[in-house]
C-alpha cells in the first residue's frame, strides 16, 4: 500500500449533462492528470451516506478551474464548481484509496472502494 502526505488538488463539479442528467464528477490531481469518477448525487458530507460511482477517463488539469457550458458530445451541458481544494493520500492501492479532503464542502477522510462495476466512496471522519 502506497502512502504520501504530498497535496494535490481536487474538483467536484456539479453537472446538468443533456443524456446523462444531473451528476457529480470528483477530479483528483494525480501524474499531471485529473482522475474522474461521476456520482449521480453529491459526494456525501457526512458519515454513514455511501455513493456509487463510475471511474471516467482521466482529463486535462484545466479542468480544476472550469465553470460554463459544454456546447457539443455525451457532456454537453452546464458545468459548475460545487467544491475544490486539495487532498492528500493516506492509503493507495489498485481497488482500495483513502484520502484526507480539505475543501469547502468536503473536508476529512474519504475512502474509495473499487468494486466489479464502479465504485464506492464514503466518509470515515
Amino acid at each position: 500500500m502506497k502512502m504520501t502526505r504530498e497535496k494535490y488538488r481536487f474538483v467536484v463539479h456539479e453537472h446538468k449533462a443533456k443524456r446523462a442528467g444531473l451528476h457529480y464528477d470528483l477530479r483528483l490531481e494525480k501524474d499531471g492528470v485529473l482522475m474522474d469518477w461521476a456520482f449521480r448525487k453529491e459526494i456525501p458530507l457526512n458519515v454513514g451516506t455511501k455513493r456509487f460511482g463510475v471511474k471516467q477517463s482521466n482529463h486535462s488539469l484545466v479542468w480544476l478551474s472550469f465553470e460554463g457550458k459544454i456546447e457539443d458530445g455525451y457532456g454537453a451541458g452546464e458545468m459548475t464548481i460545487w467544491d475544490k481544494g486539495t487532498y492528500e493520500v493516506i492509503e493507495e492501492s489498485e481497488h482500495h484509496m483513502k484520502f484526507r479532503f480539505n475543501g469547502s464542502k468536503m473536508n476529512g477522510e474519504y475512502v474509495l472502494v473499487k468494486f466489479k462495476n464502479g465504485w464506492l466512496i464514503f466518509k470515515t471522519r
